[in-house]
């Protein structure tokens, strides 16, 4: 008798993942938001797909019957993690090594195109003006990234590379990486600031008035970590108040950005809508990712990318 395969359910999003690879070893179940409660049960395994939605933290079934592994399309698990899920047995997994890459590269591309007032050039492009300016000279400034996992590591690799000198502030202090207790006193010698970590308790809101207030005048604030991790408001005040020369924001509280939101017209901000870590192709590599991980739940094997769910991340950097 061929024993039954596994029950794969999936969030789904458009366009769904390619999981053709997993025919006859898993039975696949996609699902929306709105049904995933009555199917939670009868799943072994949880594929979020759809790692925007918040669907998995409003349904997941407590005590009852649940999947043993929830792997998510995403860097980030803060969309899924409830109290119910992080005391189970569950196993969560995240998309580590997919985004890393792509995030440095956007980054740096910000510091690049800010120091060269490429925005500004474009914009007299359009209008026509032919007007000289002189720019910023990128070796030799300072960053400090808030964030010591693979993105806050990959980005620093990637400043370096253009000569700036970079300050890591991690979760605790350690060789090559400073504690929270340095922040304030490196954010305060930082050309560029950027914000790379993952949302948990103690970094929700952690860039507020205070850190804004902290930073030169000339600095430049970059977000690519979680929305959270910014007091919009304290941002907007000092954007308005010129506290600091500028941001960058490609995460949000509230995703999508509402059309009257204030942030679209801020003086000095950049706007991009979650983006920083989606090159072409890159939902097909999050595919192959999973039926790689599957392939290893399936036969007993460890798995990789196993998040601690009373921190919020994956241990270890």
């Amino acid at each position: 008798m061929t024993p039954t395969p596994p029950t794969l359910l999936v969030l789904d999003a458009d366009p769904p993942p390619r999981l053709g690879s997993l025919t006859g070893r898993a039975r696949i179940v996609r699902t929306d938001a709105a049904h995933l409660a009555e199917r939670l049960p009868g799943a072994d395994v949880l594929l979020v797909w759809d790692f925007t939605s918040h669907a998995v933290r409003e349904a997941w079934p407590g005590d009852g019957p649940r999947p043993r592994w929830v792997h998510t399309a995403s860097a980030g698990v803060d969309h899924l993690m409830c109290p119910e899920l992080a005391a189970s047995d569950t196993v969560v997994t995240n998309a580590r090594g997919i985004f890393e890459q792509p995030i440095a590269e956007y980054v740096a591309a910000l510091v690049l195109a800010v120091a060269k007032d490429l925005p500004r050039t474009l914009e007299y492009q359009r209008e026509r003006v032919w007007r000289h300016r002189e720019t910023r000279r990128v070796a030799g400034t300072r960053a400090c990234v808030v964030g010591s996992g693979p993105i806050g590591r990959a980005i620093v690799r990637a400043l370096k590379a253009l000569g700036v000198t970079t300050a890591l502030v991690g979760r605790v202090s350690r060789t090559g990486v400073h504690g929270p207790a340095d922040l304030d006193r490196l954010i305060s010698r930082a050309d560029w600031v950027i914000a790379a970590a993952p949302l948990t308790e103690q970094t929700y809101r952690m860039f507020d008035t205070h850190r804004f207030g902290v930073m030169q005048p000339s600095a430049f604030f970059v977000n690519v970590g979680r929305g959270a991790l910014v007091d919009e408001e304290a941002l907007a005040g000092a954007l308005t108040r010129r506290w600091i020369a500028g941001a960058a924001l490609d995460v949000f509280a509230a995703e999508p950005l509402p059309p009257d939101s204030p942030l679209w017209e801020l003086p000095g901000l950049i706007v991009s809508p979650h983006m920083s870590g989606d090159t072409i192709g890159w939902r097909d590599e999050l595919g192959a990712q999973f039926v790689e991980l599957y392939e290893r739940w399936a036969v007993g094997r460890s798995l990789p990318n196993v998040v601690d769910k009373t921190r919020g991340y994956v241990p270890g950097h």
